[in-house]
């Protein structure tokens, strides 16, 4: 094992942390303003790297495309908010997750009808493509270098948005009192569908830009929201802060398990066992975080009313 290997799992473990941030930042809005269950925020993910795929496959820019995933999955978010999502407000838990598993199967199937059952396979732009030598010697891909810096620009943007802006201050009193800011004259309806696109545009974006190094497939997003789950657990429901710590978390602990795991079996089974068992105890360690800080912190690293 060298310090160059460990050093490039590492990053990679950042660019995976950065991707489920982009995912979870868009669920924790959404559970800590509205205060819904959203199991469909993985199906928003898929859209955008469809559309990322289709549009730059069409237009032969990556770019467009990028584009393209914004728009499409802020508008799909926003029309399901406005269709489905908007009669479940008072309603209880298991109607959302009941609702929004079905928007998963109809998602699915619209998107297999469209696009076909085959993976749609998006190309790296010229711009991003080869590898950058980092200090040591490493080579580590430009692409993958630019998805962490797209997910930090876009995590101090978030952090700009709720902070310093006039929907920023809705969205923070949202989470602390939607009737109160309802009755001083907030649209809250509108304010809902926002957020609720807002949500949605952030997983797209995060499906665009994992579409060009994975296939872009259907039901892409189901493993991820699990993951983006676990994410804002740890980090505190509702909590932008919560979500990007937790997101590093998650990500540096998944890749850096899966890598060192198996190696350090290899003191105590076979070499033909170890990476067997190293790769299920590496399957289980974010849940074993997730476990411990729980059990320390039940709210969560960053809760809302503390972020």
């Amino acid at each position: 094992m060298t310090v160059a290997l460990a050093f490039e799992q590492l990053l990679n473990g950042l660019q995976l942390g950065v991707m489920l941030f982009l995912m979870a930042a868009g669920l924790t809005l959404i559970f800590g303003v509205m205060g819904l269950i959203n199991l469909a925020h993985g199906s928003l993910y898929m859209v955008g790297a469809f559309a990322c795929a289709a549009v730059a496959a069409w237009t032969g820019s990556f770019w467009i495309g990028l584009v393209a995933s914004l728009v499409a999955a802020a508008a799909a978010g926003a029309i399901v908010e406005l269709v489905v999502i908007r009669r479940l407000y008072d309603r209880n838990h298991l109607d959302q997750v009941l609702a929004t598993f079905a928007l998963i199967l109809i998602f699915s199937e619209g998107t297999r009808w469209l696009f076909g059952s085959f993976p749609l396979y998006l190309d790296i732009p010229p711009l991003l493509q080869g590898a950058l030598t980092l200090p040591g010697g490493t080579e580590y891909p430009v692409y993958r270098l630019a998805i962490i810096a797209a997910g930090a620009v876009v995590a101090f943007g978030l952090h700009m948005l709720i902070s310093r802006t006039r929907l920023g201050m809705r969205i923070r009193a949202g989470e602390s009192d939607r009737e109160m800011i309802g009755a001083l004259g907030v649209d809250i309806r509108t304010l809902y569908t926002v957020v609720f696109a807002l949500g949605a545009a952030l997983a797209g974006f995060a499906g665009a830009m994992v579409g060009a190094i994975q296939s872009v497939q259907v039901g892409m997003g189901e493993p991820v929201l699990i993951l983006a789950f676990v994410v804002i657990v740890i980090g505190g429901i509702g909590s932008i802060k919560g979500a990007l710590l937790g997101a590093l978390l998650v990500g540096v602990t998944d890749t850096m398990g899966r890598f060192l795991l198996p190696k350090l079996m290899v003191l105590f089974v076979p070499p033909a066992q170890a990476g067997m068992i190293g790769a299920a105890a590496a399957s289980m360690l974010i849940y074993i975080v997730m476990a411990v800080i729980l059990a320390v912190k039940p709210r969560g690293l960053f809760p809302a009313a503390h972020a």
